[in-house]
């Protein structure tokens, strides 16, 4: 998943909220890239404290995954073709190294031609 997707799940919107919850069980995985953009969004929006707090809440509800350089360099590759944040680039080759559908609502990475991995649109209700 994403910081779109997280930050969804946060503010509770539906049907983001209700899908993410569905997963909460197996400790979903996202990229410590997309952990530090949503505590950067949180720190933002509502100070340090509300961020550190949350970064220890989400760091023990999900599953984040440290890039190695290989996953760097894929990342890079990926933005270098795509018009779309790096931090979404990373998003994709994570779910992608995992075999996993990318859950998101950004309409950068769902509108994405060819994507490395199949994606999840959360501003729609999907089966679970």
């Amino acid at each position: 998943m994403d910081s779109w997707a997280i930050l969804a799940w946060l503010d509770g919107d539906e049907p983001a909220m209700s899908r993410l919850n569905a997963l909460l069980p197996s400790r979903p995985v996202l990229s410590w890239i997309n952990l530090v953009e949503v505590y950067d969004r949180i720190e933002r929006d509502h100070g340090r404290p509300a961020a550190d707090e949350a970064l220890a809440a989400l760091k023990s509800t999900f599953a984040p995954d440290l890039p190695g350089t290989a996953r760097m360099v894929e990342a890079a590759r990926l933005k270098a073709r795509a018009p779309i944040a790096l931090a979404d680039c990373f998003a994709l080759v994570t779910a992608a190294a995992h075999g996993l559908a990318l859950l998101t609502g950004d309409p950068e990475i769902l509108e994405l031609p060819d994507p490395p991995c199949s994606t999840e649109d959360l501003r729609r209700l999907a089966p679970i």
